[in-house]
């Protein structure tokens, strides 16, 4: 039979694995997921806290948490991707000209390789091309 402490286990795995994956990783996409992995652990708890003491106030909240993390999503997601076509990079460590007036630059001990970006691609030819055309006089 699954008990309380069951689901309360599996969310802190959850939250756990979530909060490592925040605090080491520095790929903007990795650290969202990792939020949201934390986000559902807290979601968990509150469903299995809901159905032991025999309410629906914790379903009830999950349903409001869960609209509001899918709006999170979008904008998140949104403002990576304008963060990524401004830098092209998704390295946390490189977006310090964001960061308020006065405040110093955090300064990493170790510093990643800088990968350069590739050329936009071209695509080859599909075929022979078409011959110009003179112009026909215009008909009056």
């Amino acid at each position: 039979m699954i008990t309380l402490w069951h689901y309360l286990a599996v969310a802190a795995a959850l939250f756990g694995l979530g909060l490592v994956g925040f605090l080491t990783r520095r790929n903007l996409i990795t650290m969202f997921l990792s939020a949201e992995l934390m986000l559902q652990g807290v979601a968990i708890n509150f469903v299995a806290f809901a159905r032991f003491h025999g309410n629906l106030h914790g379903q009830v909240f999950v349903l409001f948490l869960l609209a509001v993390a899918a709006c999170e999503a979008g904008v998140a997601l949104a403002l990576i991707l304008m963060l990524y076509r401004r830098g092209r990079s998704l390295d946390v460590s490189r977006w310090h000209d964001l960061r308020e007036l006065g405040v110093p630059a955090a300064v990493d001990l170790e510093s990643l390789p800088v990968v350069h970006a590739e050329p936009d691609p071209t695509l080859t030819p599909a075929g022979a091309r078409p011959v110009p055309v003179a112009e026909e006089p215009a008909r009056v």
